[in-house]
């Protein structure tokens, strides 16, 4: 019975940390502010925290826990990266523009 507990709560503490970590990355709404509120540095501190735990319970964990684990772990980082390559690819396309704006208005001068 405890070890059936155990796990519950060892599932839904992985479950919390997801949701945050999705949350941070945008990709839930915020149930309190019921917004859409990015922060990939509070995202990043869930994911990490995830790997933490799945380094400290190695050989500790079911299998199922362990995969469960692994699998969340994969989601994130995924949805992570996708989120970081989003913020590269909008800041290359500012730069751009704000460079061509910059050149017309430099041949408009002349």
């Amino acid at each position: 019975m405890e070890t059936d507990n155990n796990q519950l709560l060892f599932m839904q503490l992985i479950m919390q940390n997801q949701q945050i970590a999705m949350m941070a990355m945008g990709k839930l709404k915020n149930p309190v502010t019921n917004k859409i509120d990015r922060n990939l540095d509070y995202a990043k501190v869930s994911i990490d925290t995830l790997d933490m735990i799945a380094a400290k319970t190695k050989g500790n964990l079911s299998d199922y826990e362990e995969k469960y684990l692994a699998e969340v772990l994969k989601e994130l980082k995924l949805n992570y990266v996708e989120e970081v390559n989003k913020d590269k690819t909008s800041d290359s396309a500012q730069s751009s523009s704000s460079l061509e704006e910059k050149s017309e208005k430099e041949s408009d001068k002349k």
